[in-house]
């Protein structure tokens, strides 16, 4: 796992942010590589915007764009989304130790309630 700057952080929640890139992710992932004309074949979305999102995943390092011939065969780079995904399981430990905080605390002013009734 790669450490990554807080903006290089920043740029990938942003990628995924979008529900469009996520979706174009998750066809590379199905289809294993693919170019911006198969993509949007399978998306309701323009060729165009297509690949206006893989520069953006492609950015971030989620994806690499390999020419062949005319064609931009673009494939899901692995390293990267795992890096994210610890990046977004340690956003989820954090928010799981807050909400049990919470949790604890909103317990403990019930108890108190309740001691002083």
């Amino acid at each position: 796992m790669m450490a990554i700057s807080v903006a290089e952080d920043d740029a990938l929640w942003a990628a995924f942010a979008d529900p469009t890139r996520r979706r174009v992710l998750e066809a590379l992932l199905e289809n294993g590589e693919a170019t911006t004309t198969t993509l949007a074949e399978g998306l309701p979305i323009t060729r165009q915007a297509v690949a206006k999102h893989l520069v953006v995943l492609n950015r971030v390092g989620l994806v690499a764009g390999q020419r062949r011939g005319r064609e931009v065969r673009y494939a899901v780079q692995p390293e990267r989304v795992d890096d994210a995904a610890s990046a977004m399981a340690r956003v989820a430990a954090q928010w799981d130790r807050r909400l049990t905080r919470i949790k604890r605390l909103a317990e403990s002013l019930q108890l108190d309630a309740h001691v002083d009734s």
